[in-house]
């Protein structure tokens, strides 16, 4: 995965709080893996904090940190997303939004933009606050995108994915499909509080599967806005199957399996393994949103 060395990074998609101080912050997470799930489940789709275990979220997110704004500060270029994790996933935003802000415009529609927080340990939203044990989410409430960036040494460690860039491009591409998600108004069919193998939870963590794969298939012809050529200038075979051993890794019986001991399809909601690498890769293969309709 390259990015183009002399493109201008947008560093004003992404909040950087890393280092924070987060006021209170009395988060706390239980009930094992399955309580890990729902969490995120809550987060995505607008359930109440105090529900889930976490604390209210009433104090507003600390700013005033040495360490804030990293990426502001050394994520200039396409260079330094070459040599930076923090500003690859910089360049990752920036890839997302370009392309489905473009996407939107060939519909006759209008994207409107969702900024990212990278934070350490815990953070406040206006779904509630949450430590990162949570994971990455997407906060419908606020509109945007949360990253820890120790999660993708738990993505290898933890849940034995084999890593690599394009590993943490899909997560960030996942996530921003939710985004879409909660523009299209289908981010709401989760809402219904069921689970198991044929839930509307699945369904719409399939579809954000399929849109981060359409953003795949594009990527690397999508034009950056600066510079009018795409901000990602390639992407090989070995990278697009880091993305699909990723979306297994995720899967819920994968899950199950490694911290159960056991498979229960009534209590899925995300989906399998090998559902979520097929729907990755038919966003992938065809590169149109509208092949992506898991609701059928």
């Amino acid at each position: 995965m390259q990015f183009d060395d002399n493109a201008d990074l947008d560093t004003s998609e992404v909040k950087d709080v890393r280092g924070s101080r987060i006021p209170g912050g009395r988060a706390t997470i239980g009930g094992g893996l399955v309580g890990i799930i729902a969490l995120i489940m809550g987060l995505l789709f607008g359930v109440g904090p105090e529900q889930l275990g976490l604390s209210s979220g009433d104090e507003e997110p600390a700013t005033a940190a040495s360490s804030v704004n990293q990426v502001q500060q050394a994520c200039r270029t396409g260079q330094d997303a070459n040599a930076r994790e923090d500003c690859r996933l910089v360049a990752v935003v920036n890839s997302t939004q370009d392309f489905w802000r473009q996407e939107f415009a060939r519909r006759q529609g209008q994207y409107g933009p969702a900024s990212t927080v990278f934070f350490t340990g815990r953070v406040n939203t206006a779904c509630g606050a949450a430590t990162a044990a949570v994971g990455p989410f997407y906060c419908p409430a606020d509109r945007q995108v949360y990253l820890d960036l120790g999660f993708f040494n738990e993505l290898r460690t933890k849940f034995g994915a084999s890593g690599g860039p394009f590993a943490q491009a899909y997560v960030v591409a996942h996530e921003y499909g939710h985004h879409i998600q909660n523009q299209l108004g289908t981010l709401q069919r989760a809402q219904d509080g069921q689970q198991g193998a044929n839930s509307n939870a699945v369904k719409v963590e399939l579809q954000a599967d399929c849109y981060a794969g359409v953003w795949a298939h594009n990527a690397t012809r999508t034009p950056d806005e600066s510079t009018g050529r795409p901000l990602i200038t390639n992407l090989t075979d070995e990278d697009i199957q880091d993305g699909l051993d990723a979306a297994a890794a995720v899967g819920d019986d994968r899950i199950q399996e490694k911290f159960q001991g056991r498979v229960t399809p009534e209590a899925w909601t995300h989906g399998s393994a090998e559902q979520r690498r097929q729907w990755f890769y038919q966003g992938y293969r065809t590169g149109d949103m509208a092949r992506c309709n898991t609701f059928r």
